[in-house]
């Protein structure tokens, strides 16, 4: 395993990190196909035995229960100074006028519940899911500033927004002397590249570390492009981010399957190492369900890709249409 630096910080994570909106209740929340606490430690075992040590969750995911499961894995499996943990505030976690949202309220709230589903004193990247349009943004980033002096979170983070707004947001912390965002958690792979244009050199340019989610496209790139699986079926995010009609997405996914059986590796593994060589990205979020996604994600690593290669894998994009910011 690979380690670097999160952006702009001192903090060593792995070259990849596990997302875990794969694991919590299947019957809570949003994410019907994760697996439940039995079937998830292993999987999490077998990351750290792997040299993953970031770990990336929500109190949104599975209603809180994959903060309880990961939290419960990772006291039993690693040392606590040793992993890294992330999760992330802003959707709804109960009925009411302040149940979501970036509000201080909110998010003194949500930071006490969170650290208590995850059975830790802090959490190392504390980042807002989403841009709250109803909070001023001032009000969000002083809460946050108060998390990190309180030891609540060491980091903080953003995830899918405009550029502008992640400017923004650091500008007015800087002014205040407030803690900035080090992060940024959005969206990028071979079928949505539409963060190339402003955010990624953003970040580039102010070393803000880049952690991308889906950098499979919800599993569109590691099978074959007609094929479905049973979380595809009922995945209602990954259907409205990635469409099957797209014809140019079939092209670039054929391209995917041409070079992966030219090296005679799955997939995943060319689409990761696509996401893995894009700069500035530090760390992309890998989903597992099963220990062979761990497997070919950490193979991924070993895999350079050659100019020709990547051109010809870029070749049939097109502008997709802005998604995944609300």
């Amino acid at each position: 395993m690979e380690y670097v630096k999160l952006g702009n910080t001192g903090l060593d994570v792995s070259r990849l990190c596990l997302g875990c909106m794969s694991f919590g209740v299947p019957e809570r929340g949003i994410a019907p196909w994760s697996l439940g606490e039995e079937q998830s430690r292993p999987i999490i075992k077998k990351a750290l035995e792997l040299g993953i040590n970031f770990f990336d969750t929500a109190n949104i995911y599975s209603d809180g229960t994959s903060e309880q499961i990961v939290g419960r894995a990772l006291k039993e499996y690693a040392n606590r100074d040793e992993v890294v943990i992330a999760s992330k505030v802003y959707f709804r976690m109960h009925e009411g006028a302040n149940g979501a949202g970036l509000s201080r309220k909110a998010i003194m709230s949500e930071i006490d519940k969170s650290l208590m589903r995850l059975g830790t004193d802090y959490i190392d990247l504390y980042q807002i899911h989403r841009w709250d349009y109803h909070t001023p943004i001032e009000e969000t980033m002083e809460a946050l500033h108060d998390v990190v002096k309180a030891g609540k979170a060491r980091y903080i983070g953003a995830s899918s927004m405009y550029a502008w707004q992640l400017l923004k947001a650091n500008h007015i912390a800087e002014k205040n002397g407030w803690t900035k965002f080090v992060s940024m958690q959005n969206l990028v792979n071979l079928l949505y590249r539409e963060e190339e244009r402003e955010m990624l050199p953003l970040c580039k340019e102010e070393k803000i570390g880049v952690i991308p989610w889906s950098p499979l496209a919800k599993g569109r790139l590691a099978r074959n492009w007609d094929e479905s699986t049973a979380r595809s079926e009922i995945d209602e995010t990954g259907k409205s981010f990635f469409p099957s009609t797209s014809e140019s997405d079939r092209k670039v996914a054929g391209r995917v399957a041409e070079i992966a059986k030219e090296r005679g590796v799955p997939m995943a593994q060319i689409a990761l190492a696509w996401v893995l060589q894009k700069e500035p990205v530090t760390s992309p979020i890998i989903g597992a369900t099963k220990m062979t996604h761990l497997e070919d994600a950490v193979a991924a690593l070993s895999i350079t890709l050659t100019p020709e290669e990547v051109a010809l894998m870029e070749e049939p994009y097109v502008p997709h249409p802005v998604v995944g910011f609300q």
